[in-house]
């Protein structure tokens, strides 16, 4: 951030804030060759675990049935928030306070029998560690640090980043 050091606990702050209002990432297996995929993620409040639905006939539920290190990448839609987060992936046992609490007309897209839909599957991710980056600016401040480290031979200020520990 401009003028103070930015720490882990605003940095977390501001990345579940985010996460809240638009909560798509890419999420994976921390494994050689693997490719994350864009998943819809849900927090829950007051833990660092984040839900996800999915299906068991798919290859990242099957991969990650016993548990697996995984990676959540996350940017918020008006880029002011970053996030690399490391972690375990687990299915999870089927839960429905966790299914009834998030579930939605996109979610429920996916799943032609609704919520008993016998495919439906939730992974669990609980973060372990990871970097934020938090920006402290929209995009005129962002223009106008582009400017002005051009003209100046600097280089901008864009916010700052802080490793985190979940």
């Amino acid at each position: 951030m401009s003028d103070k050091q930015l720490t882990p606990a605003e940095a977390q702050d501001a990345f579940w804030k985010a996460l809240k209002s638009s909560n798509t990432g890419m999420l994976g297996l921390d494994q050689p060759g693997y490719l994350s995929q864009p998943m819809t993620a849900f927090q829950e409040e007051g833990s660092n675990s984040i839900w996800f639905f999915t299906r068991d006939d798919v290859e990242l539920a099957r991969d990650a049935a016993s548990g697996a290190a995984a990676c959540f990448e996350y940017g918020s839609k008006d880029q002011k928030i970053w996030a690399s987060l490391r972690g375990n992936l687990t299915v999870a046992p089927r839960d429905q306070a966790i299914i009834d609490r998030h579930w939605n007309p996109v979610v429920a897209a996916w799943y032609p029998e609704g919520k008993e839909d016998p495919h439906l599957t939730l992974l669990r991710f609980d973060g372990a560690d990871g970097r934020i980056w938090v920006s402290d600016g929209g995009l005129l401040k962002f223009a106008f640090e582009i400017a002005k480290a051009n003209m100046s031979g600097t280089t901008p200020e864009s916010g700052g980043a802080v490793d985190v520990r979940l």
